[in-house]
């Protein structure tokens, strides 16, 4: 029993710093600067990590476990913060659901824009075969021989090398991944501090939405320090900035309607007070 007691007041107090900090305005506010940073100067890192280390392989369980479905992995568990924090305030499945709709809105916009992204690589890209080992150019390249008519996938499938304008997708899901958890997760800490109740099964989805986040970001610096493909890189992370602040810094700030989901925490974040005017004081000054 005191077993149980001990850990339900480490999750408490764990959840309620991870709750003040991410409800904090400044981080808020500032986290897609400090993402930004992360991007820009994230290759650097380079300079100094070494390439035997196991995050510089590609095969390494991380990159394979996480990394191939990380929106997957962000919907399992900021979804299921975000339905069951909304379900357990007001008991509505439609304010629920309009809440998740957010989430298959950024899942729609993810996936067109992977599909316009490889539409773009085919269409600039070409296909090259590397000749025989030896015949290799003065900086210990091998020389490479255009092949036309080739598509990306008949060429990757053939063993031969795709050159094409890319944007790195690992990156930009990777950012658009990090700013919806601090979006979302963010309402926790002003819903708490309204005198909000949680109990413990809300509280652990929270955490590992807040685990969630430090992966991502660990992840992005892993790949920016052992694979530094900078100007792709750079592309894909101002991508997934522009998705983040078309949708929450723009058409989530008009309001809830039959077009539009609202911004996190609308109609969730007056559990304790009785004017509507007061929420929407505490979701503008959440935002600003």
């Amino acid at each position: 029993m005191w077993v149980q007691m001990v850990l339900n007041s480490v999750l408490v107090v764990l959840t309620d710093l991870a709750a003040r900090l991410l409800g904090n305005s400044l981080c808020r506010q500032h986290f897609h600067l400090l993402l930004s940073a992360v991007v820009v100067f994230g290759p650097a890192l380079s300079l100094w990590v070494s390439q035997h280390s196991v995050f510089a392989k590609r095969s390494h369980f991380l990159y394979r476990l996480f990394l191939r479905s990380g929106w997957g992995w962000t919907c399992i568990f900021l979804g299921s913060f975000v339905f069951l924090l909304s379900f357990s305030i007001r008991r509505s499945l439609s304010l629920s659901l309009r809440h998740l709709s957010r989430l298959a809105v950024a899942g729609g916009l993810w996936l067109g824009c992977c599909k316009l992204l490889d539409l773009l690589e085919n269409a600039t890209g070409s296909c090259y075969e590397a000749l025989q080992p030896g015949s290799e150019v003065a900086n210990g390249q091998p020389l490479l021989v255009l092949r036309e008519g080739e598509s990306k996938c008949e060429c990757l499938k053939a063993g031969m090398l795709w050159r094409g304008y890319e944007v790195s997708e690992d990156v930009f899901l990777l950012c658009l991944c990090c700013l919806l958890l601090v979006e979302e997760a963010s309402v926790f800490g002003p819903y708490l501090s309204l005198g909000g109740t949680s109990d413990a099964p809300l509280r652990i989805l929270f955490l590992f939405c807040v685990l969630l986040l430090a992966l991502w970001i660990f992840l992005l610096l892993c790949l920016l320090a052992y694979f530094p493909h900078f100007p792709t890189q750079l592309l894909g992370g101002a991508l997934g900035c522009l998705v983040w602040r078309g949708l929450y810094q723009g058409w989530y700030r008009k309001g809830p309607s039959w077009c539009c989901p609202g911004r996190p925490g609308h109609g969730l974040l007056n559990t304790k007070i009785s004017s509507t005017e007061t929420e929407d004081a505490m979701i503008h000054n959440h935002y600003h």
